[in-house]
This record gives C-alpha cells, structure tokens and sequence, in this order.
C-alpha cells in the first residue's frame, strides 16, 4: 500500500516517471535493469532481502542508477550501512512527499541526500563496534539459536562462536547475547 502511494504521489511529479514498482528486495535489479532505471526508490526492510542488500547488488549491476533510501527506521547504523552499500539518499518515511520528489532530482544532479537529523545522529554515535564477522555471529544468533547450531550454519567451531559472541556482548555493553541483538537492532548494527 505504503509502496503504490509513494508511486502514485510521484506519478503526479510533471519530471518524474515511475517506470517499475516491486514488493520485494531479491526483484530490485532485474527491474532497474529491465526498465533501463534512473533511480530506484528502496526501502530498508523488504521481504526477500533487505533494501541495503539490493542497493549493494544494483551499485555493481548497474552503477548509473541512484538509489534513494526510505525508512521508518531512521536508525544512524542503517544509514551508514546504506551508504555503505552505494546509496546516494537516505530519506525517513515520515517526510513530506515533496521532500522524496526533490531527493530524486538532487541525486540525478549528483548531490547526496541525507535527512539532517539522523546525519547529525550518525556523527554523533559513530562508527558500528561491531566486525562483520561479529555481526554475522550475533544475527546467526538473534532466533536463540544455540551455539553449536550457529557454528554449524556459519561453518566455524563452536569457541569461534562463543568468542565472537562474547566480543560482541562486550562491544555493544549488553549483559547477555539477547540484550546484544536488541542493542544492534536498535542502533541498525544488524
């Protein structure tokens, strides 16, 4: 629904024409490439693959594209993971449409956009503690899984897992892995 709206508010836009819509983020580059994609509209959390994973996969299949990031979570850590992964905007969905419009026409004009408070939230927090292989570890592990399970899906050793753990709990202040998952779920870590 959220994703016919911003399509059909943008429609109404004279410059912009809305060339594809999908539900799912493992669609996103078959689209833009099919439709020959100027900017493709992402939101963070899209079943099949989050909208992080697909701008990753759209910046190497199609570096021309610019992606626009939209996301109830303005959490700093998913902004720097967005940017990270080649996003050229990071839009909150509570913004007025007008403000999505006129990020479409900044990127095409090469500008980044980034919602200035969740910039500021960014700076001031810093970078994610965690390493990649932490988060691994820890995301593995965010369904309660048991550390001989998570060695096993990851393909490490069960001390691996339990260091990597333990490194995370520490990194994140929690008192326990659960807390750990939650904290980098918040801060968008994960």
């Amino acid at each position: 629904m959220v994703r016919e709206a911003l399509a059909a508010l943008l429609g109404l836009e004279g410059d912009i024409d809305v060339v594809a819509q999908v539900s799912r983020g493992d669609q996103v580059v078959e689209a833009a490439v099919a439709h020959d994609a100027e900017v493709a509209v992402l939101d963070i959390e899209m079943p099949g693959m989050t909208g992080i994973e697909a701008a990753a996969l759209l910046r190497r299949a199609r570096p021309a594209t610019r992606i626009v990031m939209v996301t109830t979570f303005g959490r700093p850590g998913y902004l720097r993971r967005a940017m990270e992964a080649g996003a050229d905007a990071f839009l909150v969905k509570d913004a007025p449409a007008s403000e999505l419009a006129e990020a479409i026409r900044r990127v095409l004009r090469g500008e980044r956009v980034i919602d200035p408070t969740l910039a500021a939230a960014a700076l001031a927090e810093g970078a994610n503690p965690l390493t990649s292989r932490e988060r691994e570890v820890l995301a593995a592990a965010a369904d309660g899984s048991a550390n001989n399970a998570v060695a096993k899906r990851l393909h490490l050793s069960e001390g691996t897992v339990r260091n990597y753990l333990s490194a995370a709990i520490q990194k994140t202040g929690a008192r326990n892995r659960t807390e750990a998952v939650r904290i980098a779920l918040e801060k968008g870590w994960l």
